[in-house]
């Protein structure tokens, strides 16, 4: 059997309308090579046939897609379960409404080979993203070329400065694969949306050896409304925000464990911002103990941590998006709109 040097993870869920073009786009980026493994994980798929469209998928191409059913778990569950299921040296999970760009992703492959052949034990492969915005049929590029070393090993004490929306997605990271399955395992809550937050966040500090390939591999569809970044989906599943943010404090003491400066400040900056998220998205619910849930919030991240607390509630975003009074709340979610406009994340 061929080693395998890349695994991609396709969550499923009801996505037989799109998940073809996803699956395509990955068969002839990789030109069908023996040396990829497509994961399609259908989580208990019950309103279409995705389940139906995941084994017809295996059965044409049985060496490079494998097709595995569980019970519906939520997102997190089905990127661990195509993580388990991964013979890959590298993992990538590709969300089965997105797809990828088959030159960028030729390149990806050449690189992830010539490393392994070269014996550079890469951790991480960062690459770019691009929004791909249905409404209007505009596109909106992340890349990381002003911020990271082109066309080299690199370690943290490297990187540049991250500006808010330059963060690490998951759409922008392709991990060896041990490093996920290191310490335990990431941990992905089940029945919880976000936790491509905890999948950016939690197994940074474990890469030590990282590479930049600046190519916009990743295409991101936005536009869906039951879409989970949809502002009034993401303050109706507040609670799962709060979850996600919870665990991600609980991950680390960010200015004990950390001992990259660069990644600490970059990780001190992302989580300010789910924090950001938190408190906006409270507002706007009508969860009837949202404010209570945040306040909770609040107050763990102000035990846990005292120094990240202070840096997260009063620093520019923390008071900008904690104003009070109602009048407060509307400048915070104008704020929040025109963000959205110009950086146009949802």
């Amino acid at each position: 059997m061929t080693q395998k040097i890349l695994s991609f993870g396709i969550p499923c869920f009801n996505s037989a309308e799109y998940m073809d073009r996803c699956i395509t786009s990955i068969l002839e980026g990789a030109k069908y090579a023996e040396d990829i493994q497509i994961i399609i994980v259908d989580d208990g798929s019950v309103r279409d046939n995705t389940a139906q469209k995941a084994d017809e998928w295996e059965q044409r191409y049985p060496e490079l897609i494998r097709a595995v059913h569980q019970p519906n778990g939520g997102h997190g569950m089905a990127v661990l379960a195509g993580l388990q299921a991964a013979d890959g040296t590298f993992y990538k999970v590709v969300d089965s409404d997105d797809w990828l760009d088959k030159d960028a992703l030729a390149a990806l492959l050449d690189k992830l080979r010539q490393s392994e052949t070269d014996n550079e034990h890469l951790d991480l492969v960062i690459s770019n993203y691009v929004y791909e915005h249905t409404a209007d049929s505009t596109r909106n590029f992340v890349s990381y070329r002003s911020i990271l070393p082109v066309d080299k090993i690199f370690a943290w004490n490297e990187v540049g400065h991250f500006h808010m929306w330059q963060n690490l997605l998951m759409h922008s990271l392709c991990y060896r694969t041990d490093v996920l399955r290191a310490n335990g395992g990431t941990p992905l809550p089940a029945h919880t949306f976000y936790v491509d937050n905890i999948y950016a966040f939690v197994p940074l500090p474990r890469c030590e050896r990282l590479y930049y390939l600046d190519v916009d591999l990743y295409r991101y569809f936005i536009g869906r409304e039951d879409q989970s970044v949809n502002e009034t989906v993401m303050a109706g599943r507040i609670d799962q925000q709060v979850r996600v943010t919870r665990i991600m404090m609980k991950s680390y003491h960010l200015y004990k464990d950390i001992k990259s400066v660069k990644l600490r400040s970059y990780m001190v900056n992302y989580f300010i911002i789910m924090m950001a998220i938190c408190s906006v998205f409270s507002k706007l619910s009508d969860h009837e103990d949202a404010m209570d849930e945040l306040a909770k919030l609040w107050n763990d991240l102000r035990e846990y941590d005292y120094r990240l607390y202070r840096r997260c509630r009063w620093g520019i975003v923390g008071v900008a998006t904690n104003l009070p009074t109602k009048l407060g709340t509307k400048l915070t979610m104008g704020g929040y709109r025109i963000a959205g406009k110009v950086v146009k994340f949802n």
